[in-house]
């Protein structure tokens, strides 16, 4: 293995079709950190890959390689593994055929391969010379340790914070290695109001809990796959059965198919069903309730005729909560055929439906910004005014769900800090007709397909919830347990109920060594709470900026101007891109743990600096036509550019 050495410079390559850039960034951050230089190609280089079967010319790349100065060349492909290996094969030939390659007199001396687990097996094998692969799921430490770097060139601020994420995952391993969870035994909460009865609410089982000291109710999301759709249905009812009776689990959330949300009580024939569970009636989920007994039951929105799928779960499942995307789960994303407007107004209208019966709603939307690489403080402003929104709708109860590690890469600390500062915030609408539910969970694409790491994952996301609100013994009131084979298989009801002890155990045994004194108050730390009171002023800026120039902003039309003027960037939003270009077109960059939006040089922008900007597309989009005025008012006041970036968000 080559051994990296400071004065090496790394370049980073990858085909301009794969969108997701944080990995590179992330990394790229690691080895910088290191002091080590780092060159990431442009898309004109990414492009030419992109041609590399055609056998075209590598001008440009070969350009980039000899002008920057390249000595270790990096590959990444998180797409189809067969094709990124078949990509990389092929780039390295046409690089030794050209005399790049240090054995044939070049001045690369080293290969890296990134891409998911079977990726990396095949390019090990294909190109039996590449000197280390990464799969993703590597800590700071880990990937260090396969670069052949030294620990000490980790810049002691960073060696600091991270203490956290390596104390977790210790303790998460040794919580996995000795398996004490498995005695873990079912929680009887059978005094509950009404407990499995039609009509029970989760809000009296979540006050029976706290007032008995439980742990948190655990939901998990349950959906089998197979191809014959009855046979589909007849296995999740069996799965259903046995949880109820393994009565391990509160809550289950039906993992239903694309087909049950985008053409339910249709005609079928034809048409490719995507994944889940194939529930296509009524019925059907109201043998889902009878089969879950005495489990809570919910299940996703509709992507059409969202207020009258929002009905019907009611008259059939009567639904524990519903939960609504708003922007998502449209043209936006590819999962609906409603222009984001029709959706926002349809979900609007469902909201006002979901208020009329009494039951709780959840925002199913910061972790929809950040999979399309939304910084932190859009990730926290899109939960907030989604909250703001349903409480304006009449709604009593949030259910406020709060995606960890999303991206991965995410550190400890700025996700605690992400977390906390939007839970602080939406609490701040409180009062005593709107009540605040907390409910996080582990990222979707945070764990390993080694699945004895994954389990360790998954304690150690437990600890982390438990830093969200570390002096309040009753919080987090709800966990959405991942189970920890996501990264390899859907979970049957085995590895449900053993990821449900897990987590209970984890969060039982992160409390008691934290007591001792034995697990230091990271969530206590100076670092979390800098980290937090930062996010929260600029949260806090931006929704200030909202609030003053969007007219009838937590509408539908309130909505759309958010996302249309470049509120939440989006750099990695596939559909739509023309219609959100104010969105797309801002670039994004992983810096210190978290995810910040940056200019041309990769400098981090405050929200400050990024409303002038947001003012003009609004102004240009014709929703607000005193902009200009306002732009002009505030330049006599600053005198100049970079004072009216600046007075726009200290006064707005």
């Amino acid at each position: 293995m080559y051994r990296v050495k400071q004065t090496d410079v790394v370049g980073l390559v990858k085909p301009s079709i794969d969108a997701h850039t944080l990995g590179i960034l992330s990394f790229a951050q690691m080895l910088r950190d290191c002091g080590i230089r780092v060159e990431i190609a442009g898309e004109d280089v990414n492009k030419e890959i992109d041609t590399i079967s055609n056998d075209r010319s590598l001008d440009v790349l070969v350009r980039w390689i000899r002008d920057r100065h390249i000595d270790i060349l990096g590959y990444s492909y998180r797409l189809d593994p067969e094709r990124g290996v078949e990509i990389f094969a092929r780039l390295v030939e046409r690089l030794r055929r050209l005399g790049l390659m240090a054995r044939e007199g070049g001045p690369i001396v080293a290969l890296w391969f990134a891409g998911l687990p079977p990726a990396c097996r095949r390019a090990a094998e294909r190109v039996p010379f590449v000197d280390t692969t990464f799969q993703g799921n590597e800590s700071y430490e880990e990937v260090l340790e396969k670069l052949g770097l030294p620990a000490h060139l980790v810049p002691e601020q960073a060696s600091v914070e991270l203490a956290y994420d390596k104390a977790r995952l210790e303790l998460g391993s040794e919580i996995i290695k000795n398996r004490k969870y498995l005695e873990l035994k079912p929680i009887d909460r059978s005094g509950s109001k009404r407990f499995g009865l039609w009509g029970e609410r989760v809000v009296d089982r979540v006050h029976h809990g706290i007032k008995h000291g439980f742990p948190p109710l655990m939901r998990a999301h349950v959906g089998p796959y197979a191809e014959d759709c009855e046979q589909a249905v007849a296995l999740f009812l069996d799965w259903t059965k046995q949880l109820a009776k393994g009565s391990m689990l509160d809550i289950l959330s039906i993992g239903s198919s694309q087909l049950t949300q985008s053409h339910f009580g249709e005609d079928w024939t034809g048409l490719p069903n995507g994944g889940g569970v194939p529930i296509n009636s009524a019925a059907e989920y109201r043998q889902v309730w009878e089969a879950g007994r005495p489990m809570l039951i919910r299940t996703y929105a509709g992507t059409k005729h969202v207020p009258d799928m929002a009905k019907m779960h009611e008259e059939a499942l009567d639904i524990c909560w519903h939960a609504l995307s708003f922007w998502w789960f449209s043209q936006l994303d590819g999962r609906g055929e409603n222009t984001v407007m029709q959706n926002l107004e349809e979900h609007f209208k469902a909201l006002r439906h979901i208020a009329s019966s009494g039951k709780p709603m959840e925002p199913n939307v910061p972790h929809q910004f950040a999979f399309r690489g939304c910084d932190d403080v859009g990730y926290i402003v899109s939960g907030y005014v989604a909250a703001k929104a349903a409480k304006m709708q009449g709604i009593h109860t949030l259910i406020l769900q709060i995606m960890l590690n999303t991206p991965k890469y995410t550190w400890g600390i700025q996700d605690i800090a992400k977390a906390r500062a939007l839970r602080m915030l939406v609490n701040e609408l409180e009062d005593p007709d709107f009540a605040v539910i907390l409910q996080p969970r582990g990222g979707l694409d945070y764990f390993s397909s080694d699945l004895e790491r994954a389990r360790a994952q998954l304690a150690t996301v437990t600890m982390l919830m438990d830093d969200i609100e570390p002096d309040n013994p009753a919080s987090p009131q709800i966990i959405h347990v991942v189970s920890y084979s996501e990264g390899v298989r859907l979970a049957d009801p085995e590895v449900v109920e053993e990821s449900v002890r897990i987590t209970r155990y984890a969060l039982t045994e992160y409390r008691r060594l934290k007591k001792k004194g034995d697990m230091p108050e990271y969530g206590k730390s100076e670092m979390v709470e800098a980290r937090t009171q930062n996010l929260l002023k600029e949260a806090r800026r931006m929704i200030k900026f909202i609030e003053a120039t969007i007219p009838n902003a937590y509408s539908p039309i309130g909505f759309y101007s958010m996302l249309k003027s470049g509120v939440f960037p989006l750099p990695w939003l596939i559909a739509c891109k023309d219609e959100f270009e104010a969105a797309v077109n801002q670039p994004v960059q992983f810096l210190h743990g978290g995810v910040h939006v940056v200019d041309r040089e990769g400098k981090p922008l405050s929200v400050s600096q990024r409303l002038f900007g947001i003012a003009k597309n609004l102004e240009e989009m014709g929703f607000l036509p005193s902009i200009s005025g306002y732009a002009d008012s505030s330049r006599q006041v600053s005198g100049s550019g970079g004072g009216q970036k600046e007075h726009l968000g200290e006064e707005h």
